[in-house]
């Protein structure tokens, strides 16, 4: 018998050999017709895993995002059976899942119509009902080429396996896939499926390949779940950034400089609010901010392992026959700010702050928008610390953490991410930092997912995930634990020993990028920012040119205390003009006429309410500057 650990800490004896679907029907029937894959010492495996040793295991069901993965992988199978029903001549290329759901690449002759779409999508439906036990085998590599020998992708991702390496496929009915898995175990476990949409897609992601046709689709185990996912997209259409911010005059982008946004005045006041908060909360917090050069020259970037690791996304340059490389990041700057003086453990921690311009190059096919652009400013902090204060340290990040997110309502969710393949440093060291980082967790009570393999090369971290008023989650905030590059650029302090120490370092980000920040705060506002971030607070309405002078003169009252306002002077009626501001999601609208002269008031319409009856002036000051002040919502 061997010893399984489930998630909640209990020990279960099961018998060598078991499979994760024998222990999830010996927990409950129920629970093993919901589970889509588990989890054996934090590895997602089939259903079909076998346990051969003690170990940790998690049962993943839909609820889970592996368990989302297993059943959209399965579908995409799926979705790569009908196609080659209904066109045989269709090569195959990948077809993983996604966050969102999961695409499949295919070569075919001509793009998939929306009529073919509707074809495969009621195909899928038949598959799904014929109930196709899903078989998993193996092969050793002549004998998986000979299999997949019509199929030239395919042929192309075994080649690139290593030489006596056992390779998996999935069979269900007549269909057979190249596949790692996980799957479910029949075609008949899943339920609804949903085809969005097609798009081209270069192989490979390399727009030296050929283009293929890409189908993005999504599947749930509830039409309830597929209903809800719907009008989410649909809401999500109306809230894309890209789209309000051209409406809002916040940003544009131009083909002179593809992935390089240009901000708009509006926009200015919006990215303004953020970092003039950003340096007034960091100041609160004990930071002092700096600023390094955004061109640095190769070899700093040998030293810090950054060339190694990341140079295909670095841009570079020559610089009187010196090469240079324009900064992906901004830790080797800070690196040298701190070597520039020997520092004692009486100054430790120094917590620098820099809204630093990064440069990463994104292929053409994956920009969008502010989420995915060439250059952004990353709200950057290095923590130099000795290894006693650590903890604390971690822990005054998360708390800045909370109070930042608070401000925008945002709740979130915790990942800890453990030592990819691709990493430098001792086991020893990469040991005591995960350590580090989940101790701190534990002591808070924080809850968080444990995402093996994807820490920094240089030391684990913490990712925050902020989920925004369609429940979407976006990863923003982290905190990297690094021994590494202290070692590299031979960092040092004077302890109470009189002797050099080497300091730890504590990467983070709070808003990750200026940038994307800006996208997702549109998109979960829907461009209708709270008055404190609105970038015009206030739009005075004067009904008619009579009414100008006393449109002018609360203008200046109101400016006078700090308000952003806009003065419609237009000679156009009224109702056009408040249609307009609402167009433009502007909080207060204030309503001047004949009776609001008279009375020294203003006729006030809020963005949510409607019209809120006529106010004294002074009044009206209170009660925005209240709500910026307390950042209301």
């Amino acid at each position: 018998m061997i010893k399984v650990e489930l998630k909640d800490g209990s020990i279960m004896e099961i018998e060598q050999g078991s499979k994760i679907i024998d222990v999830a029907k010996r927990i409950s029937e129920g629970l093993a017709r919901m589970t889509m894959a588990g989890k054996i010492d934090g590895q997602v495996q089939d259903l079909r895993y076998e346990i051969n040793k003690d170990c940790k295991l998690e049962i993943l069901t839909f609820d889970s995002l592996d368990g989302k993965k297993a059943y959209w992988h399965t579908t995409s199978h799926v979705m790569a059976q009908a196609v080659k029903r209904l066109f045989p001549n269709a090569k195959l290329a990948i077809g993983p899942a996604i966050d969102d759901g999961f695409y499949y690449d295919f070569d075919v002759d001509k793009p998939f119509t929306d009529e073919d779409k509707q074809k495969i999508e009621v195909e899928m439906k038949k598959i799904i009902k014929e109930n196709l036990p899903i078989e998993r085998f193996v092969l050793p590599k002549n004998e998986a080429l000979e299999l997949m020998k019509d199929e030239p992708y395919k042929i192309e991702l075994i080649e690139d396996l290593p030489e006596g390496e056992e390779i998996s496929f999935y069979k269900q009915g007549e269909f057979v896939d190249l596949c790692a898995g996980p799957h479910l175990e029949s075609t008949g476990k899943l339920k609804t499926v949903k085809i969005l949409s097609s798009s081209g897609a270069y192989w490979r992601g390399n727009e030296k390949n050929k283009m293929l046709q890409r189908i993005y689709a999504i599947s749930f185990p509830k039409a309830s779940q597929l209903e809800e996912h719907i009008y989410k997209l649909e809401e999500a259409k109306k809230r894309d950034h890209k789209k309000l911010g051209k409406e809002l005059d916040l940003f544009m982008m131009s083909p002179e400089g593809p992935g390089f946004p240009f901000f708009l005045p509006k926009g200015m006041v919006l990215r303004n609010i953020l970092e003039d908060y950003w340096r007034k909360i960091h100041k609160q917090y004990g930071y002092v901010e700096i600023k390094t050069p955004m061109i640095l020259n190769e070899e700093l970037w040998h030293r810090s392992g950054h060339w190694d690791h990341y140079k295909e996304n670095m841009y570079t340059t020559k610089i009187d026959d010196v090469d240079f490389g324009i900064k992906p990041m901004n830790c080797p700057g800070g690196m040298i700010v701190y070597k520039r003086d020997m520092h004692s453990y009486k100054e430790l921690p120094i917590r620098a702050g820099e809204l630093g311009l990064v440069h990463r190059h994104e292929k053409s096919g994956e920009l969008n928008g502010l989420f995915r652009v060439r250059c952004f400013t990353q709200d950057d902090a290095h923590i130099f610390c000795m290894p006693e204060q650590i903890e604390q340290e971690i822990k005054g990040v998360i708390s800045l953490v909370d109070e930042v997110y608070g401000k925008f309502g945002f709740e979130y969710t915790i990942e800890l991410s453990t030592r990819p393949e691709d990493s430098m440093g001792s086991d020893e060291l990469w040991e005591m930092a995960e350590g580090a980082l989940g101790k701190v967790l534990k002591d808070l009570g924080k809850e968080y997912e444990l995402n093996e393999g994807d820490g920094a090369f240089y030391g684990p971290k913490i990712d925050f995930h902020i989920k925004d008023c369609l429940g979407r989650d976006w990863q923003c905030g982290t905190i990297q634990l690094d021994f590494q590059m202290p070692e590299r650029f031979d960092l040092t302090y004077i302890g109470e020993d009189g002797e050099k120490h080497r300091p730890v370092m504590l990467h983070r980000v709070i808003f990750g990028s200026i940038e994307r920040f800006i996208g997702i705060i549109t998109e979960h506002f829907a461009g209708a920012f709270p008055v404190w971030l609105a970038p015009v607070q206030v739009k005075i309405l004067p009904i008619s040119d009579a009414h100008i002078d006393y449109a002018k003169k609360v203008q200046e009252e109101l400016e006078s205390e700090g308000l952003r306002i806009e003065l419609d002077d237009r000679n156009e009626k009224i109702g056009y003009k408040i249609r307009e501001a609402q167009l433009e999601k502007v909080p207060y609208m204030l309503v001047l006429g004949e009776k609001e002269m008279e009375s020294g008031t203003v006729g006030v319409r809020n963005r949510k309410q409607g019209d809120i009856g006529a106010i004294p002036v002074k009044d009206f000051i209170a009660k925005v500057k209240e709500e910026v002040e307390n950042f209301v919502i």
